[in-house]
């Protein structure tokens, strides 16, 4: 009940997203109730880097902007957690009767048991397939917080998995 896939560290940025955003609306298309969330980043060009949206699947057009402007000099995390926190709230709220959570990865947040992994764990509770992206850098903390649960996709494998899951299909 938890797909993942993981893209390599040469992969387009923001390749995950856009195969999670195509692979949701498809789902969304044929039937299925979908519920989680996709990011969606802005490139700001070359001396910026780009704002960072979650889209709540069912309220594409309310954004939350997860990303927060530090200034051209700094070099942290542009993340703004409590943002991160509110659209998880969000997708929480939308998870009764769906057949389907997808969320945008098990990022840094979610490995020190913030962002979405709350929302995850209810999920599995209340036996919602979920599928997510886990980058190179997080799998380790992937595989602690799933315990062996997950089951690694290729992203070609991403929309008959999530059809079989909605099915019931093991």
């Amino acid at each position: 009940m938890l797909g993942w896939f993981g893209l390599d560290n040469d992969a387009p940025p923001g390749e995950a997203d856009r195969i999670l955003a195509r692979l949701s609306a498809r789902l969304a298309d044929a039937g299925l109730r979908v519920a989680g969330a996709v990011q969606q980043n802005t490139d700001l060009g070359a001396d910026c880097a780009c704002d960072m949206d979650v889209l709540v699947i069912g309220e594409e057009d309310a954004p939350v902007r997860i990303s927060q402007s530090l200034g051209s000099g700094s070099g942290g995390c542009r993340l703004d957690p409590g943002a991160l926190e509110t659209a998880a709230a969000r997708v929480s709220a939308r998870m009764a009767g769906a057949e389907l959570l997808i969320l945008p990865k098990f990022g840094r947040q979610e490995a020190v048991g913030r962002g979405f992994r709350s929302v995850i764990a209810q999920a599995v509770a209340d036996g919602i397939p979920v599928l997510l992206h886990v980058p190179p850098e997080q799998r380790a903390a992937w595989a602690d917080f799933c315990g062996g649960m997950g089951e690694r996709l290729s992203p070609d494998a991403l929309a008959d998995w999530c059809l079989d899951q909605a099915a019931g299909v093991p």
